[in-house]
């Protein structure tokens, strides 16, 4: 229902005060276009992986192993690469050859831990390690529009949109609330 809001206007240089029906709102700027930016580098970026000088042996248990091999999609879409070796015994076959990294961000064998772990509770499911997710959210929190800054009645109605198009928009990466329900005024008008 974000499409059908009527803005408002800005106050504060922070929060952007829209109408639906007869309740009122008060939208974080920032904190909207934070979890926008976040969600889209979720779905959309594949990071790149550092291949590694020599294969590491990776010491897993056999289900782990079993569990990295059949999302090998999944860890390639976040920079892990493995070199698998159907014929090696059980939990030896598979070996770390790349990973991923990002500027001042370096990950290891526990992310691969941690996204075993991960998809062991939703197999086939597109997941992210912590570190990576810290990563995406601190991004999305510089590419945003902060607050004190000011904007049009289109670029309000651009950020209303983008939380249409987000499957939780209720929170910033960093838990912040991006919306309040101020008031409804029925309620008000009575008094």
């Amino acid at each position: 229902m974000f499409k059908q809001m009527e803005i408002i206007g800005q106050f504060n240089l922070g929060f952007i005060i829209a109408k639906l029906n007869s309740d009122l709102f008060m939208i974080d700027q920032h904190a909207t276009d934070e979890k926008y930016n976040f969600e889209m580098l979720q779905q959309h970026t594949v990071l790149q992986g550092q291949k590694l000088i020599a294969p590491q042996k990776l010491h897993l248990t056999a289900v782990s192993e079993s569990v990295l091999i059949e999302n090998l999609e999944i860890f390639r879409k976040n920079g892990f690469e493995f070199l698998v070796d159907e014929d090696a015994q059980v939990m030896e076959r598979v070996k770390l050859v790349s990973l991923p990294t990002s500027k001042n961000w370096t990950f290891g064998p526990g992310d691969v831990e941690e996204l075993i772990f991960m998809l062991n509770d939703s197999p086939g499911v597109m997941c992210r390690p912590s570190r990576v997710r810290q990563m995406f959210a601190s991004r999305a929190c510089r590419k945003s529009v902060m607050i004190g800054t000011a904007l049009s009645v289109s670029e309000m109605k651009k950020l209303l949109f983008h939380m249409g198009e987000i499957e939780h928009p209720w929170n910033c990466p960093h838990g912040r609330p991006t919306m309040r329900h101020l008031v409804n005024l029925e309620i008000v008008s009575k008094d």
